[in-house]
């Protein structure tokens, strides 16, 4: 089987996809703004590489969560909550962590179903 890389570079693929299964990062273009700020853009992002691969929100298997600040868990519970139909929210692990820029306050790493063409 195949392994599609979308957008490779020496260091990482924006997206890998093999037997049907995407896996992507997702980390906020604008650091300078609140953890909402930062989480709506993630989730932004993500929706976007969702799209590239055929999938949605409604396909997404499991996402690791990297807080720097546990603090900010019931807001970025809030927006997560709202953006998963009701019903389709996936597995998830929720990790404190010291991310590579000090601005980030939030980085996602997704896994979700790919679109038929992946498969």
């Amino acid at each position: 089987m195949q392994i599609h890389r979308i957008n490779p570079t020496r260091r990482w693929s924006d997206i890998t996809v093999f037997n049907g299964i995407a896996r992507f990062v997702e980390v906020p273009e604008d650091a300078s703004g609140t953890i909402e700020s930062q989480v709506r853009q993630v989730l932004a992002q993500a929706e976007q590489s969702l799209t590239q691969v055929g999938s949605d929100r409604n396909r997404v298997l499991s996402v690791t969560i990297y807080l720097t600040d546990f603090g900010n868990l019931d807001a970025m519970n809030a927006i997560w909550d709202d953006w998963f139909p009701e019903g389709s929210a996936p597995s998830r692990a929720c990790v404190k962590a010291a991310l590579a820029d000090p601005d980030y306050q939030v980085e996602m790493a997704f896994v979700a179903v790919a679109g038929d063409r992946w498969h």
